[in-house]
């Protein structure tokens, strides 16, 4: 299982949320970059960048950071944050980004994700963000009546690379993932899923290890990260030992 660390961007700097709200902010860093180095250089395989802004104005906002972490970091970048056309897609694939994630688009507008997936194959990541299951957007600011599930199934054959699911009422708050929920949309499709929302230490990694065999490839973890409640060379060597 891939242990993916966070780099989330709000006004060129790096922080983290809870539950979303961009009034209820820690900050971290005041240089992504040097964050995006750190989990490089600790072995990470894949890291997950947002751009906050980008989620809340609908378009990208921290290009400059972005680009500085794709210069100077070599490890994978799936990012996500304000993608909601091709032009904005092509452009960050072509600076560098290794997988694009678009989430409210995959609501409002379904055939870009569609076309994006089978113009750039193994790219285009679809992020779900659920609260009580049902899908939010505009920067979780919006709960639409669609079901998590249902929004994945919908693009089970068009090869979209992986479903990232986040349990909003979790995000930020360390209360551990929703393995049930998380175990339930995973065996619902045939697209690989990477859980996101609620890592606060070590036994929260062993609690995700059994979902592998559902299809959950990774997990995603920011707060637990820089707070240090979850170490991430130790994390590291559970998803590997396993």
């Amino acid at each position: 299982m891939l242990i993916i660390p966070a780099v989330d961007i709000k006004n060129g700097k790096c922080v983290r949320l809870v539950q979303g709200r961009m009034e209820d902010e820690t900050v971290f860093s005041n240089d992504p970059v040097a964050m995006a180095q750190k989990w490089a250089m600790a072995g990470a395989e894949l890291i997950h960048v947002i751009d906050l802004n980008g989620a809340f104005e609908k378009s990208p906002q921290n290009i400059d950071a972005i680009k500085n972490i794709i210069k100077t970091v070599h490890t994978p970048i799936q990012l996500g944050g304000g993608i909601r056309t091709e032009r904005t897609i092509r452009m960050f694939l072509d600076m560098g980004v290794d997988r694009v994630i678009i989430g409210t688009e995959a609501i409002n507008n379904p055939q870009l994700v569609e076309k994006a997936a089978r113009d750039f194959p193994s790219q285009i990541i679809v992020g779900i963000d659920a609260r009580n299951g049902r899908v939010a957007i505009e920067g979780w600011t919006e709960t639409t009546h669609t079901e998590a599930v249902d929004l994945a199934k919908r693009f089970q054959d068009c090869g979209v690379a992986a479903i990232n699911f986040t349990d909003i009422y979790r995000d930020g708050m360390q209360t551990g993932p929703n393995l049930e929920e998380t175990q339930r949309l995973a065996e619902a499709i045939s697209i690989p899923v990477i859980a996101s929302g609620g890592v606060a230490t070590i036994k929260d990694i062993q609690n995700l290890l059994p979902l592998e065999a559902s299809g959950v490839i990774g997990v995603i973890t920011g707060k637990a990260l820089y707070s240090g409640t979850l170490d991430f060379n130790e994390a590291l060597s559970v998803a590997q030992s396993k």
